[in-house]
């Protein structure tokens, strides 16, 4: 029996768009979260970055109008910019798949596949 996949997804975003479709070329179940709509708790957003092996800044869309505005470069303390995320979740890396205690940013979507086996 497959385990649950899960895409923090943003329909807006080419990116992840890609990663929708490859999952279903795949034949792939999977379940969408919006997560601009709504937007992960602060506990969830730590337990998704271990399971990415990631730093908070390296979620973050550093190109966004909102991190400059924020001035989010310069902060250092890991706990503000995961409640900067939070906060304006645009600010997260897309799209994101989830599955089981493994997470990847599916850039390339290619990279969906190392959470397949």
């Amino acid at each position: 029996m497959s385990e649950k996949i899960v895409v923090w997804h943003n329909p807006r975003c080419s990116k992840s768009r890609n990663g929708i479709k490859y999952l279903e070329e795949k034949g792939i179940e999977y379940e969408v979260r919006r997560y601009l709509d709504e937007p992960p708790s602060v506990e969830e957003l730590k337990d998704l970055l271990k399971k990415l092996g990631m730093k908070p800044r390296e979620l973050m869309r550093t190109k966004e109008k909102i991190y400059r505005e924020l001035g989010l470069k310069d902060v250092e303390d890991d706990e503000k910019l995961i409640e900067a995320m939070v906060e304006h979740p645009r600010l997260i890396e897309r799209p994101i798949v989830i599955k089981r205690d493994r997470a990847v940013v599916a850039r390339p979507e290619t990279k969906i596949d190392e959470l397949l086996d």
